[in-house]
């Protein structure tokens, strides 16, 4: 029986093999042509106990490569159009964090700055926080702190000269942006 099978898939073989070549080749183009035809006969082998080769086998084996063409084709699509949605998400997702358009980076920034502005802050010597701090953080008035913290209103002009020379000094990579980042001061930290 074995035998017999394997005469009449020989055959098979030899008489549509180009024939089924050049119709998926129609239908996927000759890459994938080879392979489905391929495929198709290894089934046929594969189900050599199950199935009869007899007048149906031809076919049979052009509706096998349809069939398998069609689901390459349909397969095709899919990987397309998920391709596609993934580079537009990706287009997307680059857009959003394009660095000059970006809420996300300039909040990450500001963030970053403010970080910064509060260490260099935090490492003035203590009087002249204290007098920075009451001024740009509590909007007060060099007199008011003086009387607040019973010195001389020199002596808080003093205190601001020295925290304004140091905050420059060590925020100096935003010299361009060190005025208006005092002037908006109060609204990093608000």
């Amino acid at each position: 029986m074995e035998k017999e099978f394997e005469e009449k898939y020989r055959t098979l073989f030899r008489r549509y093999y180009s024939g089924l070549s050049f119709y998926a080749a129609r239908l996927v183009g000759e890459d994938d042509a080879e392979d489905i035809v391929q495929d198709v006969f290894l089934d046929i082998w594969k189900r050599k106990d199950d199935i009869e080769l007899g007048e149906q086998a031809q076919s049979l084996l052009y509706r096998s490569v349809y069939t398998r063409a069609i689901n390459l084709i349909n397969h095709r699509t899919i990987v397309n159009n998920y391709n596609t949605e993934e580079a537009e998400l990706m287009k997307k997702r680059t857009e959003y964090y394009q660095p000059d358009q970006s809420d996300v980076i300039k909040r990450i920034e500001d963030r970053e700055l403010r970080v910064e502005i509060h260490q260099a802050i935090n490492e003035l010597p203590d009087k002249c926080k204290e007098v920075f701090k009451l001024s740009y953080l509590y909007n007060m008035k060099n007199k008011e702190i003086a009387d607040a913290l019973n010195i001389s209103l020199r002596t808080v002009e003093a205190h601001m000269y020295k925290a304004l020379r140091i905050l420059r000094g060590r925020l100096s990579h935003l010299h361009e942006i060190f005025i208006l980042i005092l002037l908006a001061f109060k609204g990093f930290f608000g």
